[in-house]
């Protein structure tokens, strides 16, 4: 029987976004909880989207908010750690899954939809990000059981519309002339497209084939992370040199630029790139039935001058409602 009604945590970024667009189309009814409902109030232009603030780092709210679902789906992820509650990889990665597992059961939610990452081990992981989203990721699917029925999907960089891989080497390089200067250019990934990993979750959730699966999620081919960066630059029609910077220089950066606000490059950053982002001899999205998109077929959309038209009709669009705000 169809989940009619879905609670998503995370609704309002880049995944989230596009698995709203993608679940609507199918006349899902959609709670998105969120921290600032106001200042993500275009989602409601879906019609069976509810914005819902929460906290959701809180157990009882959590559960409340729960309460009449019939999934919950976790798209809750930060690469980068902050101040402010929620705002560390333990927070982020593991306490908010063991939460959410508890209120699950609290509400009576019976499909657990869990985002975690290429990659993730709790025990061996690169990165204190790989090491916690393997600890998440194991948390849900230790708790899953005839009551909760589990699924987590592990995908390598995400690209699209609004993502921030491709989109932020792009905005690095602007003022920079001529040289391009890149660390852990050898760094590999099998980059994914957007659309692809929310049309795996749709087709995972009423799928009971998928219980207790984890799906590795990667774009038909891989790149070193100087080929994308040089694709990326060259798209956008920035004619920049991309040089790699030796494995030395790139772990000084980190430590510098993690002092930095925003903290555009961390050491735990270079950890994580120190592993290959590749899915290997199996991909998720084949699994589900799904043709991986490649990054050619879609970059060039809102990396060159027709997507500075497309990303420019679409703020003409959504004027109207800035204006009523």
């Amino acid at each position: 029987m169809p989940h009619r009604t879905i609670c998503v945590l995370g609704g309002t970024g880049f995944v989230g976004r596009h698995l709203l667009d993608r679940l609507a189309a199918e006349g899902r009814r959609l709670r998105v909880l969120t921290r600032n409902a106001e200042a993500h109030r275009e989602l409601t232009v879906l019609p069976t989207v509810e914005l819902v603030e929460a906290d959701v780092h809180d157990p009882a709210t959590l559960a409340r908010r729960l309460a009449g679902c019939d999934a919950a789906v976790n798209l809750v992820g930060i690469l980068n750690e902050g101040r402010g509650r929620g705002r560390t990889f333990r927070e982020a990665h593991v306490e908010l899954p063991r939460r959410l597992v508890a209120a699950c059961r609290e509400a009576g939610v019976r499909r657990l939809l869990h985002m975690s990452a290429l990659n993730a081990d709790a025990r061996a992981g690169a990165s204190a990000y790989l090491r916690t989203k393997g600890e998440g990721e194991d948390l849900v699917h230790a708790a899953a059981d005839a009551r909760l029925h589990v699924t987590s999907f592990r995908p390598s960089v995400i690209f699209g519309p609004g993502d921030s891989f491709l989109n932020r080497f792009v905005a690095l390089a602007r003022p920079v002339p001529l040289v391009f200067p890149l660390a852990c250019p050898r760094a590999r990934f099998a980059p994914v497209h957007v659309g692809d990993v929310a049309e795996a979750l749709a087709r995972a959730l009423d799928d009971p084939h998928t219980h207790g699966r984890r799906y590795p999620l990667c774009g038909p081919r891989e790149y070193t992370l100087r080929e994308l960066v040089a694709y990326a630059l060259r798209t956008a029609g920035l004619r920049r040199v991309v040089v790699g910077l030796p494995d030395w220089i790139s772990r000084l950066e980190a430590a510098v630029l993690e002092h930095v606000p925003g903290k555009p490059f961390t050491r735990d950053n270079y950890r994580s790139l120190q592993v290959a982002s590749v899915c290997g001899p199996r991909n998720g999205l084949r699994e589900l039935g799904i043709e991986p998109t490649p990054l050619e077929a879609v970059a060039p959309r809102y990396l060159g001058r027709q997507g500075w038209r497309l990303r420019l009709n679409r703020y003409r669009r959504e004027l109207p409602l800035r204006q009523l705000r």
